[in-house]
């Protein structure tokens, strides 16, 4: 299943990269998306080429029933976020990879900023999969609301951590 969203930041590119980087936003990120526990690590500085990885104990009391039959009250989620250095513009590149420990769901894909008039726009693109026979499609289908609702969180968390 195909995943695509672009949010926009008020902020430049730079400012934008540095929180995406700030383990303080990333822990923010977490608590606020419902995790009941959570690690996260960042290696190499904003400035340049960065990894953000976060692992995310979740419950799994909004999941549709079809999806608790597999993965049980809680999800362990492991993000990785690798971004590049910044090109002149400002714009960035980079690549996301989000797995269910011990699950056939992952989502793989790309992350760009980009400058625009008056911030950034940010711009998650990616294929989520199951590799179930035959309920592959259900599950995919299942995850996609919290999958989108969790980009939307991150959003509001950015707006705010931006705004000060």
């Amino acid at each position: 299943m195909k995943i695509h969203d672009e949010v926009r930041y008020g902020a430049a590119p730079d400012a934008v990269a540095a929180m995406l980087a700030d383990p303080a936003f990333l822990a923010d990120k977490c608590r606020r998306t419902g995790a009941l526990e959570h690690t996260v690590d960042v290696q190499g500085d904003p400035s340049g080429p960065f990894t953000v990885t976060t692992v995310r104990t979740m419950p799994t009391d909004d999941f549709p029933d079809i999806a608790k039959k597999f993965v049980g009250e809680t999800i362990v989620l492991k993000q990785v976020d690798t971004w590049m250095a910044a090109a002149a513009d400002g714009s960035r590149e980079g690549d996301v990879s989000l797995k269910l420990a011990g699950q056939p769901l992952v989502l793989t894909g790309t992350l760009t900023l980009r400058p625009e008039a008056g911030g950034t726009v940010e711009v998650v693109s990616g294929d989520l999969k199951a590799s179930v026979p035959f309920i592959g499609g259900k599950l995919e289908k299942a995850a996609e609301p919290a999958v989108r609702a969790a980009l939307r969180k991150e959003h509001e968390v950015g707006q705010e951590y931006l705004a000060g």
